[in-house]
């Protein structure tokens, strides 16, 4: 699932003197810290749902905002693009342009608000339209004092996007530059606000190890902070401040030891970069800030109950440790391998944080792990073997030069294939899942569609309504003006925050601003790593079984059974039909796999060209209903109607009985598992497509 960011340090404090008095004196009582920021992360459907949402989380006792964009929105397209069919308030918030903006934050007053923003390759856009709605809020005050007042986060960490989420747009080397801008942006105008957040989180739900994962993240760091360096556009005095606003949003795991040790390290290495690589003597601005969401990854839809312990644990690993203790804290609801969570479901993680903080004594000691040799002894092997990694990476020219070259995809893929196949081989267990699957009737489950909330099936033609109207109001001439100045700006050296800002307030659009910056910088398809990846090493009975079958079949037919397997829309979480490809590569299937965000004709297109057995389609962003049927459709069009159709992420079972009933052969939810079960199901649907006994 996609995070929240971090914010600014909490800082410590008294707690309200408390009228409880059955355990003792209060007065004896440590001085309590103040708690980590508490967020939940929402957005969907429409401006003015998500703004109800985000006053009703407020009022239950939620500190700060963390929003969720949709897919067209953190790709850079507008509601009425023909990639954006399907996607439109599935994932987030759609927000198109300044008339959006206002509505999302009516009745919030932005100078007050903590607002942390998960946005990536439009992350410039949609600060500046936040900043302008910010001054709308307040037209008495001078455009530059309601900048010094915002605070909050933009995500902005585009090499992750390349390795795991898929939500990058331009080149490498151009959205590194427009990084750099913000951020010397923010230390100058907006110095409350993290220019950006580097995200290790959606690294480990590509795969990573807790190495891997320290690594790539520093990596990032290092690459950031060279470029923001070597632009200029900060003073050697104030190059402290630009790493002082680095902030960093983690993932924490089930184990629980490990993921402890993990922020223990991070925040070890943090310092000593900082320190030794660009000489910030400043301690305060060498801290190591962070936010977190708690692994998402590690939800089940099997038993799904059994995700509220997994929750807490999680939480607690990166609480319980006050040297290594989250600024801000996100958790995810219990039902979210099912879908979209209800409101009542994300106030049950508030108050997950709630009572942690606030009934629990655990903001009155200091880091109750200190002195622990077990502990040091983790946190050193962590350090260690990060380092290994960090060298080996900057020695292949930086995290850039090893996103180009496919590297750090491919290890993320192969790490990924070797958990799935220790999930599969029962090495690793996940209690409901490959262990203690007995279970009694679950009432919160009793009602599987009432127990998820599902976007208006409206967002998608109330969007584009507003943009039509936001069009037909505004001045084209002076739109045209600033994305023509835009452009010319982005063929030189200049930041691009203040054209953007400008293109902002004269009424451009999302698609608009992105559309003008692709024209000008091209766009880039980063590796999927599939190529390279080394599948899992479990290769026992079950799968040597399913290579039989799948040669046996190919012979039958006279040729080598080939799977095509696709990515449709604009959702980039590729992690499933990555390991999906790996896993039908190794059991004897070619596989065709071109990487994330295709259209249903460019699939097609695929299918007829490669003479391929059967399709596998990967979607997770809930476009499901209107993406599958396309891609069918299209099938039958182009004479491959005998063509089985595949589809795998999360749908709800109701709709996964309408897909089967519209043609499609089978459907896999994240409680099928076992990816050599799902091969051998695969080659008998081949089979029975080609009337194969």
């Amino acid at each position: 699932m996609p995070p929240m960011t971090d914010t600014t340090p909490a800082e410590p404090g008294r707690s309200e003197a408390r009228g409880d008095q059955t355990r003792g004196d209060q007065s004896s009582r440590p001085a309590k810290d103040r708690p980590w920021v508490m967020r939940t992360y929402a957005g969907h459907s429409t401006a003015e749902a998500s703004n109800a949402l985000y006053r009703n989380n407020l009022a239950k006792g939620q500190t700060g905002l963390s929003v969720a964009f949709d897919l067209p929105t953190q790709t850079g397209y507008d509601p009425d693009s023909t990639l954006a069919l399907g996607e439109v308030g599935k994932v987030g918030v759609p927000i198109m342009h300044m008339g959006e903006m206002r509505k999302l934050f009516d009745q919030i007053p932005l100078t007050e608000m903590n607002t942390s923003m998960t946005i990536n390759a439009t992350a410039m856009w949609l600060l500046a339209m936040y900043q302008v709605a910010a001054e709308e809020q307040n037209p008495e005050m001078d455009p530059t004092e309601v900048a010094a007042k915002l605070a909050g986060t933009t995500q902005n960490d585009i090499i992750k996007e390349y390795l795991s989420r898929g939500t990058y747009v331009f080149p490498p080397e151009h959205s590194l530059r427009l990084i750099s801008d913000m951020i010397a942006y923010t230390v100058h105008q907006i110095p409350k606000w993290n220019p950006i957040n580097i995200c290790s989180y959606h690294l480990q739900e590509a795969g990573a190890t807790p190495v891997q994962e320290i690594a790539y993240s520093m990596c990032t760091a290092i690459s950031v902070l060279d470029q923001v360096k070597a632009s200029g556009q900060v003073s050697e005095e104030d190059f402290g401040k630009v790493v002082g606003r680095i902030s960093f949003f983690v993932n924490a795991g089930v184990r629980f030891v490990e993921e402890m040790c993990k922020m223990r390290a991070f925040v070890e290495l943090w310092d000593e970069i900082t320190r030794e690589r660009y000489g910030v003597e400043d301690p305060k601005m060498r801290r190591f800030r962070y936010g977190v969401q708690v692994n998402s990854l590690g939800l089940t839809e099997a038993q799904p109950e059994n995700n509220v312990q997994r929750i807490v644990l999680e939480m607690l690993a990166v609480t319980l440790s006050k040297n290594a203790r989250a600024r801000a804290v996100q958790l995810p609801a219990w039902n979210e391998a099912l879908g979209l969570p209800r409101p009542w479901d994300q106030q049950w993680s508030l108050r997950l944080q709630q009572v942690l903080a606030f009934e629990s004594d655990l903001l009155e000691y200091g880091d109750i792990f200190d002195g622990s040799p077990v502990i040091e002894a983790k946190v050193a092997e962590l350090v260690s073997g990060a380092k290994e990694e960090i060298d080996r990476v900057q020695a292949m020219g930086g995290a850039i030069a090893a996103v180009d070259s496919g590297y750090m995809k491919s290890e993320l893929v192969s790490s990924h294939a070797r958990r799935r196949g220790a999930i599969e081989s029962g090495e690793e267990l996940i209690v409901g899942v490959n262990k203690f699957t007995t279970t009694e009737p679950s009432p919160l489950t009793a009602d599987l569609d009432g127990a998820i909330m599902v976007a208006d099936p409206r967002a998608e033609e109330a969007a584009k309504e507003s943009l039509e109207a936001w069009k037909s109001q505004r001045d084209e001439a002076a739109v045209s003006e600033a994305l023509a100045a835009l452009a010319a700006a982005a063929k030189t050296d200049v930041n691009l925050m203040e054209a953007t800002l400008a293109a902002a307030r004269a009424g451009a659009t999302t698609g608009e601003w992105a559309g003008t910056l692709r024209e000008v910088f091209g766009e880039f398809r980063a590796p999927t790593g599939v190529s390279g990846a080394v599948g899992a090493a479990e290769a026992g009975a079950e799968l040597a079984a399913v290579r039989e079958r799948v040669k046996a079949t190919g012979e039958e037919l006279g040729v080598k059974l080939r799977m095509l397997v696709g990515k449709p829309g604009l959702d980039g979480h590729s992690n499933g039909a990555e390991q999906v490809a790996v896993r039908a590569r190794d059991a004897g299937f070619e596989v065709i796999y071109q990487g994330i965000r295709l259209t249903p004709e460019q699939i097609v297109a695929a299918a007829v060209a490669e003479d391929v057995h059967v399709v596998g389609l990967s979607i997770l962003s809930g476009s499901h209903m209107s993406l599958v049927p396309s891609v069918v459709e299209g099938l039958r069009e182009a004479g491959l109607g005998d063509v089985p159709v595949i589809v795998g992420g999360i749908v709800p079972e109701s709709d996964a009985k309408t897909l089967i009933e519209s043609g499609v052969a089978a459907v896999y939810t994240p409680k099928d598992f076992s990816l050599t079960e799902i091969m051998a199901d695969i080659v008998e649907v081949v089979r029975k497509a080609n009337d194969l006994s």
